[in-house]
Formats: structure tokens, C-alpha cells, sequence
């Protein structure tokens, strides 16, 4: 086993909205090195550090909008996040849970702040991830995971140094939640100031971090800023993280899909044939439907 290198450690860029309830920074695709053929099978990754909304009456968020040949992958650290699609899946995703939604053939979907939530206000935090499907299975059903964080396995550090949480994946002897159609680990590493986490993937494995809470120390050498995201070059196959104050980092690592990828905002095919499909889908309702 040797140890793997860092490639580059990117600042988060200036953030945007999504709709009017995410104000998110783009880590991918994002230019040079960060593109979706470099990190896949990751192919999107919005972070929406965090944020204060102060309190509305109308929920803010993103109105109806179709995905297809892909997977969506929220988590929430702060606040909740209310969904809904055409095929009648919905649900709440609340603070420290995850709902990983396959499109797959196609869905509409829209998501928002949840009500009580903006009624109130307040701190807001979130990832959302693509994650891109095999050719084979781009045109499968469509279908939901959702786990409340009571419902993620979980693996504790010795001596009181924090949690891994396994959303899907492995750590250690522990297996993730959720299911995927390729290889890939996602895991929350919660780890408390002083402790120190060791991660083994793969060296082919496209493999980064994101510090969501506090700084890190990667390696014994690099330190990782609060919000900053970590590419990993693909040799090597461990690395350690430990904790320089309370921390919290989302670690990705994934077999690449070696497959032409075509893709055009809300749909990730493999030709432009498949594009100009997708697109005719949609327009002649084929994706269902979704009130606004």
C-alpha cells in the first residue's frame, strides 16, 4: 500500500442560486481538472455553505425541472429540504439525513426549503451530488433512497475521535445505507479536534473531500480549509485526515465510468443522439407531471 498525493486543493468559487432557496458554490464540473470526465462517476457537485435565510412565508427553492441518465444525491447539514416528483415519491429530507433519488428514464422534480423551516429561518447547508449511470441502466425505473441519519451506518474512531458515516460504499467492517449501480464509497467523516481518520480506496478511483466544518490536516502535511475541496491524483491507495478542530468532511471515491458522456443541463447521456431524445421526451410529456 502506498500513499496517495494530492492533486490540487481548490477554494470555493464565487457562490449563485439555484432557483431562490440554494446559493451554492460549483466544485464540478468547474474547469480544468474538475470536469465531469475526470471525476467520474461524480459528475456534479453543488455546496451550499452556510447560509442564513432569514424567515418566509413562501417556501424558497426550485420549481419543477426534468432529470434523466443520472442520480441525485442530497445531504443536509442544516435546515430541511422538501421534494417532489412525477412519480409520486416526496418526502422531507431533514438535518443530517440523505435522499438519493435515481431519474434514471426520466422524472420531474422540484425541491424547496421545507414549510416550517421557512417559516422560522435560518442556518442552511447542503450538498448535492450527481452521480452519473452506466449506459446499461440510464434508462431504468426510477426510484428513491431516503435515510434520516439514525438510519446510516455508522463506524466509531477509537478513543472518542469521532464517526464515519457510511451513506454508501465501505468503511472499514462497516457497509454503507445506500445502493448504488457502480463502485463507490461516500462517507461523512465526523472527526473531533485532535483525531485522525485513515481512508484506503483504490488508486484508479476518482477520489477528493470537501470540509464542511472546521480544518483538516491531510497527510500530516496539507492543511484543508473550511469549504475547500481536495482532489487526490490516482496513485496510491491511502490517506489520512485528522482533525486540527471539530471537523466535518465528506469524502468521495469512485470507480470512473469509462463511457462517452453527453450532457446538456438536465440530462447526462452517452450520445447527442440520446440528448435530442431526452429532449423530445420531455417536451411531449413522456417525463409525467408536476404542478408547480
Amino acid at each position: 500500500m502506498s500513499t496517495k498525493t494530492i492533486e490540487l486543493i481548490a477554494a470555493p468559487k464565487a457562490p449563485h442560486f439555484v432557483g431562490d432557496g440554494f446559493r451554492v458554490h460549483n466544485f464540478i464540473p468547474s474547469g480544468f481538472r474538475l470536469d465531469m470526465e475526470r471525476m467520474s462517476p461524480f459528475i456534479l457537485l453543488d455546496y451550499n455553505s452556510k447560509f442564513h435565510f432569514p424567515p418566509s412565508e413562501k417556501p424558497k427553492g426550485v420549481g419543477v425541472h426534468p432529470h434523466r441518465g443520472f442520480e441525485t444525491v442530497t445531504i443536509a447539514y442544516k435546515g430541511k429540504v422538501q421534494h417532489h416528483d412525477s412519480s409520486g415519491g416526496g418526502g422531507i429530507i431533514e438535518e443530517g439525513g440523505v435522499q438519493w433519488m435515481t431519474a434514471a428514464s426520466g422524472v420531474l422534480h422540484k425541491e424547496y426549503h421545507e414549510a416550517e423551516f421557512s417559516k422560522k429561518g435560518g442556518d442552511f447547508q447542503m450538498v448535492q451530488l450527481w452521480i452519473n449511470l452506466p449506459a446499461k441502466d440510464k434508462m431504468s425505473t426510477p426510484k428513491y433512497q431516503g435515510f434520516a441519519n439514525n438510519s446510516i451506518n455508522k463506524y466509531q474512531l477509537e478513543e472518542n475521535q469521532g464517526t464515519i458515516e457510511v451513506i454508501a460504499g465501505q468503511y472499514k467492517d462497516v457497509t454503507g445505507s445506500a445502493s448504488t449501480f457502480t463502485p463507490l464509497h461516500l462517507l461523512n467523516a465526523k472527526i473531533n479536534k485532535g483525531g485522525k481518520a485513515d481512508f484506503d480506496f483504490p488508486a484508479h478511483y476518482n477520489t477528493a473531500l470537501l470540509v464542511i466544518e472546521g480544518e483538516v490536516k491531510v497527510n500530516d502535511t496539507d492543511t484543508v480549509n473550511l469549504d475547500h475541496f481536495l482532489l487526490f491524483e490516482n496513485k496510491g491507495e491511502t490517506f489520512q485526515i485528522e482533525a486540527t478542530e471539530d471537523a466535518v468532511i465528506l469524502v468521495l471515491s469512485g470507480e470512473p465510468i469509462n463511457e462517452p458522456i453527453a450532457a446538456q443541463g438536465p440530462f447526462v447521456m452517452n450520445t447527442r443522439e440520446e440528448l435530442m431524445q431526452a429532449m423530445n421526451d420531455y417536451n411531449m410529456g413522456k417525463f409525467g407531471y408536476l404542478e408547480d
